[in-house]
């Protein structure tokens, strides 16, 4: 749950971006902090291993503005996607507001699509979260490979695969190019918001 200080005027959430391993996670958040660079504060915190791949977490806080009076903050993480990464991905999901699933749109990755989102389902319950309820937001990510001839699952498939049950917002899109970045962040901010004024019960 999202931290207030009322004496700061301050709300803290987090939202975490979750998939498979090597979905584009990382590169969602590297073309966030180069392209909102006026919104962030402080510097993005990548820990790599020798293949590259994100072993802890990106932190990345963003100034949103103002809700009634206080100051929002958002921190922004990734979760390793690894399998025998597990514990860390329920340690980054802890105290999560919201969740960006990045869908990884190679159909030589489709199975661990459906996996991850399993695992995100599992993590999320064991904090006594439903993924029915918890702002979430679906990217399917690498459309821009469809240039190259590289073989892509379609949209509609993607959609019936991962979202059918779920019915959250979801977006095309090129973490590589930033196609569809900014709207995945957009909404997933919105919704968490919205979710916190709920939660504080702060209507307009």
């Amino acid at each position: 749950m999202a931290i207030v200080n009322l004496k700061k005027r301050e709300i803290e959430c987090k939202i975490v971006y979750y998939g498979p391993g090597r979905c584009g996670k990382t590169t969602n958040l590297e073309y966030i902090f180069k392209a909102y660079r006026k919104q962030i504060t402080g510097e993005m915190v990548s820990i790599n291993t020798d293949g590259d791949r994100t072993l802890f977490f990106d932190f990345l806080p963003m100034e949103l503005g103002k809700l009634k009076g206080c100051d929002v903050r958002v921190h922004l993480y990734t979760v390793p996607g690894q399998v025998q990464y597990t514990s860390t991905r329920k340690l980054v999901l802890r105290g999560v507001d919201g969740v960006v699933f990045v869908g990884d749109s190679l159909e030589v990755r489709r199975e661990k699509n459906m996996l991850s989102l399993k695992d995100l389902h599992q993590n999320l319950k064991e904090y006594g979260l439903s993924i029915l309820k918890i702002p979430l937001v679906m990217q399917y990510n690498k459309r821009d490979l469809a240039k190259e001839g590289i073989p892509l699952m379609p949209v509609e498939q993607m959609e019936k695969e991962l979202n059918r049950q779920l019915k959250v917002p979801s977006f095309p899109a090129s973490a590589i190019t930033g196609e569809g970045v900014g709207k995945t962040l957009q909404a997933c901010l919105k919704l968490t918001l919205q979710s916190l004024k709920k939660e504080l019960n702060w209507t307009d």
